[in-house]
């Protein structure tokens, strides 16, 4: 591979922090970079008094489960209880208690003060964490679950339906950038497909490009502009589940880092440029057509797609491998397509009769993937 194989691409960078260490990472692979912070350079402003109320709150009775979502919020809300003089207290009052994080970085929060977790999902999803305690009698269980930036209120009520007593401290709560006029500008550019990619490190960063995206009449050309020709590139599951809501396929690295996400960009935007050439079922695939086109190679010999096909087999390439639901791949048909789960099993049988019918599998109750050759 070239020494710059990000050359000649033109790359969104929607983050504040560690903004300068991922231009860097991209401008060394040759990317022209457009710098765009979607939240504040310190979005996590803490209301102490808040804090110091829901810190005294939690101390005030014997805690069952602790959920720890973010390793930057742990250390915000220990760091404060330590400057109340409340930390050995708290530690020690979460530390009778079961406690789960959500991934690796709460995992080393915890374990700096003393903490240790009993479960962290795989996944590194509070979806999972919350799944994890549905799955019990939860019955008078007191749960504390430190919040990350965002509310968890509609999670804390979904909890206390099933009988749960749920506390949740918000430690901070996510700010916007300070000027908007660069975000502003990188929306109008992917609306007019002027950047090949744009980055995401946190899913807050998605709400507010949406937003502003939104309040600048440019929300639907985003949407199909990421639908269609520019890669949204996320660090990791938890920020790409934010683009869940509108449709737009995301690609992100197994392991959420942010070297891992410039080198996932390393790879997807060249393949893109010149056809994606993947072994599937035995066969040799490249997508070399545009949208107009809609024409791949099939162990060499080209065969043409129809629109709804074609839009079924490129959600499906955004990740090769990976399985996509009936309702995301629902999205991603052509306007005018009949809206229902039937239009996409009619546009998977029509890319299997085109493409061979060991080429797409059907996962149960999940929906469907490429069957990539390892």
């Amino acid at each position: 591979m070239s020494d710059q194989p990000l050359s000649g691409f033109r790359i969104g960078v929607t983050a504040a922090r560690r903004a300068d260490e991922q231009i860097a990472l991209l401008e060394r692979r040759g990317a022209s970079v457009v710098h765009a912070p979607a939240l504040s350079v310190d979005p996590n402003r803490i209301d102490e008094t808040a804090l110091l109320a829901a810190t005294k709150d939690v101390l005030g009775q014997p805690v069952d489960v602790f959920v720890a979502t973010t390793g930057i919020g742990l250390k915000s809300w220990f760091s404060a209880a330590e400057r109340w003089g409340l930390l050995d207290d708290l530690v020690a009052h979460l530390e009778t208690a079961e406690i789960l994080a959500r991934g690796p970085k709460s995992v080393g929060a915890l374990r700096r003060f003393g903490l240790r977790e009993l479960w962290s999902p795989e996944s590194e999803e509070f979806e999972d964490v919350l799944a994890h305690l549905r799955g019990r009698d939860l019955g008078g269980v007191r749960i504390v679950v430190q919040e990350h930036g965002q509310s968890l209120s509609m999670a804390a009520h979904a909890l206390r339906r099933v009988g749960a007593e749920v506390t949740t401290v918000a430690v901070y709560r996510v700010e916007g950038a300070a000027d908007p006029e660069p975000m502003f500008g990188l929306i109008e550019d992917i609306a007019a497909r002027r950047v090949d990619a744009v980055t995401f490190t946190a899913a807050p960063a998605i709400a507010a490009m949406m937003e502003a995206a939104t309040s600048t009449g440019h929300r639907d050309e985003v949407v199909g502009a990421f639908q269609a020709d520019v890669v949204a590139a996320c660090v990791g599951p938890v920020t790409a589940a934010a683009f869940e809501m509108w449709g737009v396929p995301s690609i992100y690295p197994e392991r959420s880092r942010l070297a891992a996400m410039v080198k996932q960009l390393e790879v997807e935007l060249p393949s893109r440029a010149s056809g994606t050439s993947l072994e599937v079922a035995g066969h040799t695939l490249l997508l070399h057509g545009d949208l107009a086109d809609r024409s791949v190679l099939l162990d060499g010999v080209e065969v043409k797609l129809s629109p709804a096909p074609y839009a079924v087999l490129q959600a499906l390439l955004v990740n090769p491998g990976t399985v996509v639901s009936r309702r995301d791949l629902l999205t991603s048909l052509p306007s005018g397509t009949a809206g229902s789960e039937h239009a996409v099993e009619m546009a998977v049988a029509r890319l299997r009769s085109a493409l061979g019918t060991r080429c797409i599998q059907t996962v149960v109750k999940r929906g469907y993937r490429l069957a990539v050759t390892p």
